[in-house]
């Protein structure tokens, strides 16, 4: 497994990431050798709180990505509640292939324990309700304006200077984010 740090208002020393990567070996049985995975820990700025830490586990497979967050007030701590969380992500993903019959690069799930409690397993969710509209060409500060009208936390809209659509999201900090498409 390939493990990336990606550290913002946070220095992490050699003891924690010598033990966060202690823990997520433990992942690699069940994933090829050239699995990226992605830590980013970072200090605060967590809706206007300095002493609060958040952990990020991202894994990248081929058509899936796998990906924990935690927030609490101990970075050590963290790590324990994120691997847990990516671990029913991983029986839930080899479950859904399991059913499709489809391979991954998922290399032995010998380890996945069949006795998983029945609150884990969760009810395959279905499309309720579909909607279609006209895409009007607006600019992102009148996208931004519209997500407030409607209060909604994403808006899709037409971007006219790049002629793309784009999404408009309310990021969990209360700012905005946008995701724009290329084809």
């Amino acid at each position: 497994m390939n493990i990336e740090y990606l550290c913002k208002n946070y220095d992490a020393s050699d003891k924690l990431k010598s033990i966060i990567d202690k823990k997520v070996q433990k992942l690699d049985k069940f994933f090829d050798d050239d699995t990226r995975i992605k830590i980013g820990l970072k200090k605060g700025n967590t809706r206007n709180t300095d002493d609060l830490y958040t952990l990020e586990l991202t894994i990248m497979l081929d058509g899936a990505i796998m990906r924990a967050e935690v927030t609490t007030d101990n970075m050590y701590s963290n790590i324990d509640l994120a691997i847990p969380k990516l671990e029913k992500q991983i029986i839930r993903h080899h479950k859904k292939i399991e059913s499709k019959t489809k391979k991954l690069r998922i290399k032995d799930f010998s380890a996945i324990p069949d006795d998983i409690p029945e609150e884990e397993v969760k009810e395959e969710k279905t499309l309720v309700r579909s909607k279609c509209y006209t895409l009007i060409p607006m600019s992102v500060d009148d996208a931004i304006e519209e997500l407030e009208l409607i209060g909604h936390n994403f808006y899709v809209f037409l971007n006219k200077a790049t002629n793309s659509i784009n999404v408009l999201y309310v990021r969990n900090d209360g700012n905005y984010g946008l995701i724009e498409t290329v084809v």
